[in-house]
């Protein structure tokens, strides 16, 4: 595979010359050449990874697991997110758990290298900066929302973050692009399948969504009136 095009992809790195994509081609060897299964464990938080990651092809999700054992997800990952810790850069991903959520290549950086490639390049460092910043900011605010309130409103917050994230317009709703069984929606919001399965019911008969076979296309407008009513009540 062509590491450059990948990079070239990945928008962090999109004012680069051809010459930094190959000078970052040189040392960021492919960590998979074989696409990662879904469903696979990369990262615990007892074996984190150290490093600094891309995801170049799929989708990771980050997530945590309280004293109860359920898992709360801080994190979906796609095409161009990066994790992973440096000496300059954190993503505050060493007590995190990471899996692939889909098919899934990653591409790495060797830490001394990319330091260095940063120093020579204070606009990339500073980019990066506010990538690092925006990230964090939305893993606080997702896991707070997945975290509290109704099973309802936390399905709802979880499938209109996947439908801006990852979604394509059709008409008044959205398509998720990546399948999502009942139970992967229960584990990132950490509740019991069948209550997945009778809010999805319940929202889809209101015309909140449409559901198909791992499929779910949500109407953006409708969840947004739905979750603003419930915080102005609050």
């Amino acid at each position: 595979m062509d590491k450059l095009w990948y990079l070239s992809r990945i928008s962090i790195f999109e004012s680069l010359s051809p010459e930094d994509f190959k000078e970052i081609d040189l040392m960021a060897p492919l960590t998979h050449f074989n696409a990662v299964p879904k469903g696979t464990l990369i990262q615990t938080p007892e074996q984190h990874r150290e490093g600094l990651f891309f995801v170049k092809t799929g989708k990771l999700r980050m997530y945590k697991i309280n004293a109860e054992g359920k898992q709360f997800t801080t994190a979906i990952l796609g095409v161009g997110n990066m994790f992973g810790e440096i000496d300059s850069l954190s993503f505050g991903t060493h007590d995190m758990y990471i899996e692939t959520i889909e098919e899934t290549l990653i591409c790495s950086v060797l830490r001394e290298h990319f330091q260095k490639f940063l120093l020579k390049r204070p606009e990339l460092a500073m980019r990066f900066l506010k990538v690092l910043s925006n990230q964090l900011k939305e893993k606080v605010e997702l896991l707070e929302k997945l975290a509290i309130g109704n099973i309802e409103d936390r399905v709802l917050h979880l499938l209109l973050k996947l439908s801006e994230q990852f979604g394509t317009k059709n008409e008044d709703f959205v398509k998720i692009d990546f399948s999502l069984t009942h139970q992967e929606i229960a584990n990132m919001i950490g509740v019991t399948r069948e209550s997945v399965t009778t809010v999805l019911k319940d929202l889809s008969q209101k015309g909140i969504l449409q559901t198909g076979r791992m499929q779910i296309s949500v109407h953006s407008q409708k969840i947004r009136a739905h979750l603003n009513h419930i915080e102005q009540k609050g």
